[in-house]
């Protein structure tokens, strides 16, 4: 099995994605953050400095990108391809109202004529291997058959499909019929993704799709990021390991020079996902939360965990059939 850790804008940073690899080593590959490049494919120094090869040592990572312009698609290719990259994956399912409005992410898919050309001018000059990341429509899953014989017409190397429409957002329970049509018909390797978030879900999907072979996790591994270790059959997360891994990641961060406020809103950030390791920990979740300085948030986090309400087998909230949200 092929376990792929999604990209999540703001978490899934360089720091993290080392400080992951190394703490709970299980993910085979990690997606970068989407880049979102000007008409010329151009995107800000920073963004590309999270690229770097120095700054991802030892991992398999896969740039994602958000355009709806061939020529910034290309433009962009040929930058990283100079920078080592081997693929680019093409963010087709963003659903954010910012963004499908502007034909990008899931709004790629209100024109597929305007989707075809895009593709064809992509696979006819591109120098790296060209994967997708999509949504099984916007309004309904019914649609994704003819998005699907539309991908099938390029060699994508890989199809990632979230199975949701656009209009699920990431509140629908995933729609695994529709997914087990996809996974008969498409033409390239197709990976599932969509509220794994504990090996209880996981089971459900493999049970459901027993073939697949490959699988992309986004919440369920910021929420417990020994998620990958423990599909593979190793221990769960323990309260001593994630409290390390928070404490180095926090540390890491300010180390950088990133600045205590900034530093304070990526951990708040993550405790989104991680708080619901601790049921019943409401006020003491609400002190980190309200934090101002890295002494308060640190001794905020210490009495979190002081308080003996951690519990391995939590996960975030989710529903798959058979699996209550």
């Amino acid at each position: 099995m092929l376990l792929y850790f999604a990209p999540m804008e703001g978490l899934t940073t360089s720091l993290f994605r080392r400080l992951h690899a190394r703490s709970f080593p299980g993910a085979d590959r990690y997606y970068a953050p989407f880049l979102a490049p000007d008409g010329q494919g151009r995107v800000k120094d920073s963004a590309l400095r999270e690229l770097a090869p120095e700054h991802n040592r030892d991992l398999h990572l896969v740039p994602q990108v958000l355009c709806n312009s061939a020529e910034a698609f290309l433009a962009l290719s040929r930058e990283l391809a100079a920078m080592g990259y081997g693929e680019l994956n093409l963010n087709m399912g963003c659903p954010s109202a910012t963004v499908v409005p502007k034909h990008k992410g899931a709004g790629m898919l209100l024109d597929l004529q305007s989707l075809d050309a895009f593709l064809d001018r992509v696979f006819s000059e591109t120098p790296l291997r060209v994967s997708v990341k999509c949504r099984l429509g916007l309004e309904s899953a019914e649609e994704f058959p003819a998005v699907l014989k539309l991908l099938n017409a390029y060699p994508l190397s890989e199809l990632i499909l979230h199975a949701r429409d656009r209009k699920g957002l990431y509140q629908s329970t995933p729609d695994l019929d529709a997914f087990t049509l996809a996974f008969a018909s498409s033409a390239a390797p197709l990976a599932y993704n969509g509220n794994i978030l504990s090996p209880a879900h996981y089971s459900v999907v493999m049970s459901t799709i027993p073939k697949l072979d490959r699988i992309m996790i986004g919440r369920g591994a910021i929420a417990n990021p020994a998620l990958f270790r423990q599909l593979r059959g190793g221990e769960k997360l323990d309260a001593a390991e994630l409290f390390g891994f928070l404490e180095e990641l926090f540390s890491s961060y300010l180390a950088s020079g990133l600045g205590e406020y900034h530093s304070l809103g990526r951990m708040k950030e993550l405790w989104y996902y991680v708080n619901h390791m601790f049921p019943g920990a409401g006020r003491e979740l609400k002190r980190i939360n309200k934090a101002r300085s890295a002494g308060e948030y640190r001794a905020s986090v210490s009495a979190l965990f002081s308080s003996g309400r951690f519990d391995a087998d939590a996960c975030f909230p989710g529903a798959l059939p058979g699996i209550p949200r």
